[in-house]
């Protein structure tokens, strides 16, 4: 089958080719057809080593597809059922999924780094966050692969697999922004619009948009930001939305420490700070010990929106169906699985109308 393998962390390309093969579905594991997966910027950390991940191996974390082949013991699914993937899988027994936190779950994460999923004639490929979704097909945990409607586009169920996920749920989960609240999301790509959209959900009463790329502010606004700015901006709109006090809730979606510093220097004392972008190991952002004391101020860490990936994949999707949830108009360019490389390119150039590219892979 084809395939997008990373050949050595570094490399700025991937070598498209056709004679990648998978793993057989073992017990309580499911081999699934991948008809779309988003191009997300952690798939570009994955490549450059600021995310972990292994080579060679098969890139792509964010897809949609339709069964194929189910192992044993796997009952709550059967050939020919549409799902989406998660790199996350909960497990059910660890104790991060006994105290209700499953996308903290650690035991499928492990097992991505110890087992290849894929081989290139002798060569064992590694599935990047156990998936791989830059192929035709995949084989996952089943606890990995969540049932969706089958008059769900897949281009539309790849994108909750991620990046919906991860923005919408920062906002509803991890932070719980509450109705009327302040809110200043720094960061305006996919999931970064995402976090946009989760806001509004929550009943946000001031959304500011912040993004350097001016093109993007209008995209901001189109789903839900009542102010967009550039950072060198942000003090005027503060002052203008909150009276200088700060935001309620300041949302990261860039991951350094610059950014990272600003959404603490922008929210209110007793604000929530929310660490939503995915940062280097070695990238340190600093604090004093007063102000940490005397503003009182909370720092979250979200990962992967918090999110109980069955449950909240059903939520997003009520949402879309009611018009609550734009993620037709969050796909800004469709491309086919030779252009990968091509659509990387544009996503590394920062190009203002990148909200999230699919590759569909037929």
């Amino acid at each position: 089958m084809r395939a997008a393998v990373l050949n050595a962390i570094g490399d700025e390309k991937l070598e498209l080719r056709d004679d990648v093969t998978t793993v057989d579905p073992g017990p309580h594991e499911v081999r699934i057809r991948v008809r779309a997966s988003g191009i997300c910027h952690s798939d570009l950390s994955a490549m450059d080593g600021t995310l972990p991940a292994l080579a060679p191996g098969v890139i792509g974390h964010e897809g949609a597809g339709e069964v194929l082949d189910v192992g044993q013991g796997v009952t709550h699914l059967e050939p020919g059922d549409h799902v989406t993937v998660s790199f996350v899988p909960p497990c059910g027994d660890c104790p991060s999924c006994l105290r209700g936190e499953p996308n903290l779950c650690a035991v499928h994460a492990i097992a991505a780094f110890t087992t290849p999923r894929f081989r290139r004639g002798d060569t064992p490929l590694f599935g990047y966050a156990g998936l791989g979704t830059f192929a035709e097909e995949v084989v996952v945990p089943a606890a990995g692969a969540v049932k969706v409607d089958k008059d769900v586009p897949f281009e539309t169920a790849a994108l909750i697999a991620c990046g919906v996920l991860t923005g919408v749920g920062s906002v509803l989960n991890t932070a719980k922004v509450t109705p009327g609240s302040t809110v200043v999301i720094i960061g305006c790509g996919g999931v970064g619009i995402s976090v946009i959209q989760g806001a509004r959900l929550a009943g946000a009463s001031t959304i500011v948009a912040v993004d350097p790329v001016e093109a993007k502010h209008d995209i901001a606004r189109r789903f839900g930001a009542t102010h967009a700015t550039t950072p060198d901006g942000l003090a005027d709109v503060k002052a203008a939305t909150t009276g200088g006090e700060g935001f309620d809730y300041a949302f990261d979606v860039v991951g350094i420490p610059a950014t990272i510093r600003s959404g603490w220097d922008n929210a209110r004392r007793g604000g929530s700070v929310v660490v939503v972008g995915a940062g280097k190991a070695d990238a340190m952002v600093e604090f004093s010990a007063q102000e940490l004391f005397l503003h009182d101020k909370k720092i979250l860490g979200s990962f992967y929106g918090s999110a109980k990936v069955h449950r909240d994949t059903a939520t997003m999707l009520r949402f879309w169906r009611a018009g609550l949830l734009d993620l037709e108009g969050m796909i800004s360019r469709r491309i086919g699985f030779d252009e990968i490389n091509d659509g990387l390119g544009v996503l590394k150039e920062g190009s203002s109308d990148v909200i999230r590219q699919v590759v569909t892979i037929e």
